[in-house]
């Protein structure tokens, strides 16, 4: 068992992310996890939502990871602390920063000289900021992860050795611990680590932990991810897992003393640029991170919150479970229309010039979108133009738009009409969040490589690298947006009929600020602001339409909403 000032300590465990969380909500939410009957709160440290350039940290406000801390240790509740520094999560890049592909031939989370050296520099940040926080020095740390899941990366022994030596200088006596897969985690399993064990509702409990039992017969048996529900993908279905399945599990793992964190206690949401991608393949997920959990994304509580309750009940050694704090009541928001627009295409960036194609993290540039400009030779037939573009691009010829490229369906190529020569070429990419699982975390954005046309010359294909491009970077900075020049909205389709890419900025009312969902169903695709507040992505294709905003970013009478629509609106309207 777990000996906790000497007495033995089942972990009861909920995950909760603070980035993905209202500050301001922090302790209301850590009460309804309490109210449960949970004793710990377990929580990734994101890398990149504290780094956003190398050397600069943010432990501010939203970041501010001490102060989420010491709010547990307010509500009588330990913390397992879980600093990756990859932490999958599907959070952008598994939490590592973007500006590590600044290096292109980076090896990451491999004892690669530079990113060991990045790791070891973030690492000495977290613990400056929380190692008097350890329990050793009347802290709620209990625990602190070494890397995250490493077996489903590979086997690298002396890389995860290296990350735990960093941890163990920087966070001194504190029980440091590994998690991994039963199929798995004794491919990179250290021998002065506590191993536990990660896996899903209506797993085989026994099963899960049989070869750690036989290989460690006294280690204290945890499952350090036991994951509630499941994470929604775009353009894929909502995603639920039955509450019936995981009341068991814990009901079964409780019964024979095994720890637990419950993956994830309350989502919350990927604010913002900040949600990831799954892999294989591409598959980006959505703004909301409700994860079918007991406390939902906008923190009310579920049926499976109350029967969770009822079931850790029964597992309280002696003491009481705490009061469910007050919840807060939603509102409505009458529909209202955005007034203004500033269309993309009149409001680019000054460019820069290339002669060939480069990717976006070669620029500078972390997030957002940008616009590759060329001339094309003459096409006197069709031609197809092939690429390999991430994430989401629209193809204009002279203005008009002529195809989509969709990297989550495996698309590469399109199809350009007749035209003659000098016709402008524009593509416009759109980065989605970097894949955060698997060997693909390394994901450049823009585009990756060559951009090749394949013309017919009687008969023959012939194959041209189009060169001398026009570079226009977009980043996903609110006043990218705001210092756009706009107009009042007069029609939402340009001459030739189709629909406008731009920002599109209003205002509504509210008279008593309070959490309330915004619809989005009439909207393209893009990346909505609410007083500043970044809120998230949007797009048409769902299965998420509506975005969540917390009533704490709303003010008592007029706010402003700036919506980047990178394909253009059928409506402008919200409600």
């Amino acid at each position: 068992t777990f000996l906790l000032n000497g007495e033995p300590f089942v972990v009861k465990a909920a995950e909760l992310h603070y980035p993905r969380i209202p500050r301001p909500y922090w302790d209301q939410r850590i009460k309804l996890c309490k109210a449960l009957g949970m004793n710990t709160v377990c929580l990734y440290v994101f890398w990149n939502a504290h780094e956003s350039q190398p050397g600069v940290f943010n432990f501010e406000g939203q970041n501010d990871l001490a102060a989420f801390c010491e709010l547990c240790k307010e509500n009588d509740m330990y913390v397992i602390l879980r600093p990756g520094p990859y932490v999958c999560a599907e959070w952008e890049m598994g939490g590592l920063p973007w500006w590590l592909l600044k290096k292109k031939d980076i090896r990451l989370r491999e004892d690669d000289p530079y990113f060991m050296e990045r790791v070891a520099i973030f690492e000495e940040a977290v613990a400056n900021e929380v190692k008097h926080l350890t329990i050793q020095n009347g802290g709620p740390i209990i625990m602190v992860q070494v890397e995250n899941e490493y077996g489903s990366y590979g086997i690298n022994k002396k890389y995860v050795a290296e990350v735990r030596d960093i941890v163990r200088k920087n966070f001194g006596d504190v029980t440091l611990f590994q998690c991994d897969w039963a199929s798995n985690f004794t491919n990179n399993g250290l021998d002065d680590l506590v191993w536990t064990m990660n896996f899903g509702t209506g797993a085989n409990i026994d099963q899960q932990f049989a070869k750690l039992k036989s290989l460690r017969p006294d280690s204290p048996l945890m499952c350090s991810e036991f994951w509630s529900g499941w994470f929604d993908k775009w353009g894929a279905n909502h995603e639920t897992r039955p509450a019936s399945d995981m009341i068991a599990g814990i009901d079964e793992m409780l019964s024979k003393g095994i720890s637990f964190s419950l993956y994830m206690t309350h989502g919350g949401t990927n604010w913002g640029h900040w949600a990831g991608a799954n892999s294989p393949g591409f598959a980006p997920d959505v703004t909301s991170y409700d994860y079918d959990a007991p406390i939902s994304e906008s923190g009310q509580t579920t049926p499976k919150y109350w029967e969770l309750r009822k079931t850790l009940s029964k597992y309280m050694y002696g003491k009481k479970q705490t009061k469910v704090p007050a919840l807060i009541k939603p509102i409505a928001i009458p529909a209202f229309q955005l007034t203004e627009m500033a269309p993309l295409f009149d409001n680019l960036p000054a460019a820069k010039k290339d002669k060939n194609i480069k990717t976006m993290e070669e620029y500078d540039q972390g997030f957002g979108s940008i616009l590759y400009r060329t001339t094309l030779p003459e096409l006197k037939t069709k031609s197809v133009l092939k690429m390999d573009a991430h994430d989401y691009t629209q193809v204009f010829i002279d203005g008009k738009l002529v195809g989509k490229i969709d990297r989550r369906m495996g698309e590469k190529e399109i199809t350009l009409p007749a035209c003659k020569k000098g016709a402008k070429l524009d593509i416009l990419v759109e980065a989605m969040g970097r894949i955060n699982f698997g060997r693909a975390i390394k994901d450049f954005k823009g585009i990756v490589g060559d951009v090749e046309l394949t013309v017919d010359m009687q008969g023959y294909p012939f194959v041209c690298n189009l060169k001398n491009w026009e570079v226009f970077n977009i980043e996903d900075k609110l006043e990218t947006y705001q210092n756009m020049k706009f107009k009042p909205i007069e029609s939402l389709t340009d001459d030739k009929g189709q629909r406008i890419p731009g920002v599109y900025r209003g205002t509504f009312k509210v008279n008593k600020p309070s959490d309330t969902f915004l619809n989005f169903e009439t909207w393209g695709k893009g990346l909505v602001y609410v007083n500043g507040y970044a809120l998230g992505r949007i797009w048409e294709i769902g299965p998420q339409q509506t975005l969540y905003v917390p009533g704490c970013w709303l003010k008592k009478g007029k706010n402003e909403i700036v919506v980047f629509d990178i394909v253009g609106p059928k409506e402008v309207k919200c409600e």
